[in-house]
């Protein structure tokens, strides 16, 4: 311990180089904060080489992007099908185009509907002039809407009683304003809508709203939970040190700390999302831990009568040890997050290991320095605070076996539950109904279409091989298994509109509401469709370049990991059964998708990772104790409030998320920390 003893007395002698040289570096590394950004992308939870993503990349490169913001309109009749609502729909419609990025808008207004005038083939927006329509020409048009498999459950409820816009955007992510000023502009048009129009209700929801959706809420998080946080242990340290000057040099110890750390992620490039920027909520508890067992010994020391810089050098004797294993043990716990599948989570662990880092150096060089500087007088201790803890220990030994049996029972019994848990997610509810968004999606899904999707690329194995009938055969069996399945509210098809066409050029009958026959006529009446669509409604979205594969859209009103996996899998085993061989290799791809398989691997990632760091840290421990057993048994202490934890859960929730799956991680380096002390 002399060398302790000996860096004590070093810190007091450079006190105000330490203290300047701190405040200098902390300064470099928090002006990289000015390169911090929040990321409004889901794709930043994906790595480069994520197979889902590659894949769901593929596919929209393919056709286009499916990123999108949904209007949901409800009047307050609840009739969709008169002149005043869709003349409004209409109107809002033609507003819709002026969203930044989008290339495409949809509704009940402009669907390109087709029918037969002699020998030739009319395709005409199904609402034009809303205000001028007849009765039998609204009920014309309720019939076409409500019986029209493209339009019923996607831009129109089965009742007629909500419709829908969809915009879809194109972003060029080139900057991280993109999807902020899609989301502000589909407010203000929300808002510029009912102004005109207060008997509606409208809902926004879309991939763009809940990507924004993110990005507000986590910079909502760094601005409410941080404060809040620091107010809470700023009361806690004042309680416990009962002193002035403990309790500033401690919170400005937390604040150098998460402020360097933020400021290197700035340095390292880092994005941030809502789960890396929480990283100053757990630097803040770390930070808290490392000064704490500091200033207690400090002000033992001094209350025992020694003077300030001699229980300065005191208290870096004692705690310098078990403070930097507590910090090498918790930085390891942090970085085992770099096993998880997701870069977030990698995000951060590398940026609270960093904070713990600062923390520690920090703890016993800037703190004790300023210490030795700082008027300071020993606070007197609380009263009966001491006499409370030796009564606990008592009554701890005294009753150790049968605290220790009774504990151990309520351990298994927990521990136990645990394989109860099922790995779930449903992504949408990540929010609570506080939040706009999630209300507007419950009301959407409840009443005109669901927010979660499956795609796939249907190939047809030769160009131009769309037209093909077996190929449309194909596609409409895979439709009707589909439709069949549960939660599905619409599934979107090539084939429903060869079918279509197929009776327009029938002269609209209804006996030829069929695929086409031949080859031949399938292609003719696809191209003549083709040439009829106005700019910006052509079929591009839904065929490929040389017309050898089609997409195929599966919309679900609700529905959680778990089953997105179980219901693709059984849709590849249709797929092998009764596909075409080309299509026998097309796979679902969508953000359902793609967080559905990364929320499977990171759960056994980061059991790969937490055992890692479990055997560094025993290891760690193994040495610094100085006896082997000490050092195994330390795993039971490091593991019981995880099983604790997870049993407790498995009881009362029984299903884990993405979130939920790194929290042994989290949590390793807070209990490693009491763990270490103890013994």
């Amino acid at each position: 311990m002399k060398s302790n003893t000996a860096f004590g007395e070093w810190v007091i002698r450079f006190r105000w180089r330490i203290i300047l040289g701190t405040l200098l570096l902390v300064a470099i590394a928090t002006a990289g904060g000015v390169f911090l950004n929040f990321s409004s992308d889901y794709r930043v939870f994906f790595s480069a080489e994520n197979p889902q993503l590659k894949a769901f990349d593929t596919l929209q490169n393919t056709y286009t992007k499916n990123d999108n913001v949904l209007i949901a309109l409800e009047p307050e009749n609840g009739d969709m099908f008169t002149r005043e609502n869709l003349a409004a729909l209409e109107d809002l419609t033609r507003q819709a185009w002026q969203t930044p990025y989008s290339i495409r808008v949809e509704s009940l207004t402009n669907f390109q509907h087709s029918w037969a005038r002699g020998d030739d083939l009319v395709v005409r927006d199904l609402v034009k002039q809303a205000q001028s329509l007849t009765d039998p020409q609204l009920e014309a048009i309720r019939h076409t809407a409500l019986t029209e498999p493209l339009l019923a459950n996607r831009l129109i409820s089965p009742l007629g009683h909500v419709a829908g816009i969809n915009i879809t955007v194109q972003l060029p992510g080139k900057s991280l304003t993109e999807v902020p000023e899609v989301a502000d502009y589909a407010r203000k048009l929300r808002d510029d809508f009912l102004a005109v129009h207060p008997e509606f209700k409208v809902y926004l929801t879309g991939v763009a709203m809940i990507n924004n959706q993110f990005v507000e809420s986590g910079q909502q998080d760094m601005m409410t939970l941080v404060p809040a946080m620091f107010a809470v242990i700023a009361l806690l340290i004042w309680v416990v040190l009962r002193t002035l000057a403990g309790t500033l040099s401690t919170l400005l110890l937390i604040a150098i700390s998460s402020a360097a750390a933020m400021g290197l992620a700035g340095w390292w490039g880092i994005l941030l999302t809502p789960v890396s920027g929480n990283a100053p909520v757990y630097i803040l508890t770390m930070a808290v831990a490392d000064s704490i067992h500091i200033l207690i010994t400090l002000f033992h020391e001094m209350r025992q009568g020694k003077s300030r810089h001699s229980a300065i050098v005191e208290s870096l004797r004692v705690n310098l040890k078990p403070v930097f294993i507590t910090s090498v043990t918790t930085a390891i716990g942090f970085l085992s997050l770099n096993f998880s599948d997701s870069p977030p989570y990698r995000d951060l662990g590398n940026i609270v290991a960093a904070g713990v880092t600062v923390a520690f150096a920090a703890s016993v060089t800037f703190l004790p320095a300023l210490m030795a500087v700082l008027p300071l007088k020993a606070p007197a201790r609380a009263s009966g605070s001491g006499d409370a803890m030796d009564r606990f220990a008592g009554f701890v030994i005294r009753r150790r076996r049968p605290l220790f049996w009774s504990l151990l029972a309520v351990i298994i019994v927990l521990a136990v539950q645990i394989p109860r848990i099922e790995i779930n997610d449903t992504f949408e509810k990540y929010f609570d109904h506080r939040y706009t968004f999630r209300n507007d999606v419950d009301f959407t899904s409840e009443n005109l279409t669901g927010f979660e999707s499956i795609e796939y690329s249907l190939r047809s194995g030769e160009p131009e091989g769309i037209s093909r009938p077996e190929y449309l055969a194909q596609l409409e069996a895979f439709k009707d298994w589909y439709r069949q399945q549960p939660n599905v509210t619409y599934v979107g098809s090539l084939s429903d509109i060869m079918k279509r066409l197929n009776k327009n050029m029938h002269g609209d009958d209804p006996a030829f509401y069929k695929l086409p026959e031949e080859r031949e006529l399938a292609a003719q009446y696809l191209l003549l469709y083709e040439m009829s669509l106005p700019y910006g409604l052509d079929l591009n979205n839904q065929i490929n370049v040389d017309k050898s594969a089609t997409r195929f859209t599966v919309v679900f009103k609700e529905i959680n990991t778990r089953e997105a996996l179980a219901l693709e899998e059984k849709a590849q085993g249709w797929l092998k059964t009764h596909g075409l061989p080309s299509m026998q290799r097309s796979y679902g791809s969508s953000p359902l998708i793609m967080f559905s398989h990364i929320a499977m691997r990171n759960v056994k990632s980061m059991i790969a990772g937490t055992g890692w760091a479990l055997v560094l840290i025993s290891g760690i421990l193994i040495v610094a104790l100085r006896n082997f057993k000490m050092g195994l048994i330390s795993l039971i202490p490091n593991l019981v409030p995880a099983f604790m934890a997870f049993g407790f859960w498995a009881l009362t929730f029984r299903e884990i998320g993405m979130a939920v799956s790194v929290v042994i991680a989290l949590s390793l380096g807070v209990i490693v920390d009491d763990t270490v002390h103890f013994l």
